[in-house]
């Protein structure tokens, strides 16, 4: 890649690391499904501005709607609340860390649910070597530093969740990537109204404070709209593999975010279990592994 790539690539990080730092902040005015609904719905009008700014063509066709509307439950409702909530219980260096899973579970789903994305031997090891990590974040359960299972488990089911979208979402490869982006926080946000109002009932709020609304605001532009946007120019400008790297990256961001400017600390099981997370994302993704000559 460029220079040009690689910046983009950081930025991409520093965006996507950055959501979680934006969530630790948000949660201490507003409850998950009311910030996620501002995610998603903020988000939403700054795509479709984007989409008119482009003179996008936008269809009408219904099987369009109701694949937006999976990728909305997939890609936006189903993993931004349950990491949301998990970071009500965990830290978001550690939600980071687990979120990383996501090309574990892609793989996978993908060597279920297809016929062209088989895994190879290499890729087998790798997913291995990848949840070993997770392994070792968990901890053994009589060990005396265990973390708690639950908020740990609904960030692998994002995790899970995001690998699903992964897969479905090669449908709309003919699609221009923002419109579809923009269809999926329109959906998303649509579905996620009713359970806000419903559950949070946010006209019982407190009123949010600055750094609330500012924090919002990054999570919706920064770490939601403009991350999609770059993604994609990424995407045409590096390549998938390239793209790939973003995955070691985030975690990085993130951490640093949370320990520099939240005061998190991480614990030595989280840390090692990252580095064997990384070791097996690097086997997958294979550039660094030894090639045969001849």
């Amino acid at each position: 890649m460029d220079r040009l790539s690689w910046l983009m690539l950081i930025s991409l990080s520093v965006l996507w690391g950055g959501s979680f730092f934006f969530t630790e902040i948000a949660l201490v005015d507003l409850p998950p499904l009311t910030l996620v609904l501002c995610r998603v719905s903020i988000a939403t009008m700054v795509l479709w501005w984007v989409v008119v700014l482009r003179d996008i063509a936008v269809p009408r066709d219904p099987k369009f709607w109701a694949g937006v509307a999976v990728m909305g439950g997939l890609n936006n409702l189903v993993p931004f609340c349950l990491i949301v909530w998990s970071q009500t219980q965990i830290t978001s260096s550690l939600a980071a860390i687990l979120n990383a899973t996501t090309p574990l579970f892609t793989l996978l789903i993908a060597h279920i649910a297809t016929d062209t994305e088989k895994l190879t031997a290499r890729k087998a090891i790798g997913v291995l070597i990848g949840f070993g990590g997770v392994v070792v974040i968990f901890g053994l359960p009589t060990s005396g530093n265990t973390i708690g299972l639950l908020a740990p488990g609904a960030v692998l089911l994002a995790a899970f969740s995001y690998g699903c979208a992964g897969v479905f979402g090669r449908r709309f490869a003919a699609t221009p990537p923002i419109l579809t982006a923009a269809g999926m926080t329109s959906a998303s946000s649509l579905m996620l109204l009713p359970l806000s109002l419903m559950i949070d009932q946010p006209w019982h709020l407190p009123v949010p404070t600055t750094s609330t609304i500012l924090a919002v605001l990054g999570f919706a532009t920064l770490s939601t709209a403009l991350a999609y946007i770059l993604y994609f120019a990424i995407l045409k400008r590096a390549g998938s593999s390239n793209l790939l790297l973003v995955t070691f990256l985030i975690p990085v961001s993130a951490i640093l975010l949370g320990v520099g400017f939240l005061g998190e600390t991480l614990m030595m099981q989280h840390i090692i279990g990252m580095t064997v997370i990384g070791a097996g994302l690097v086997m997958i993704d294979g550039r660094l592994m030894p090639r045969k000559r001849g």
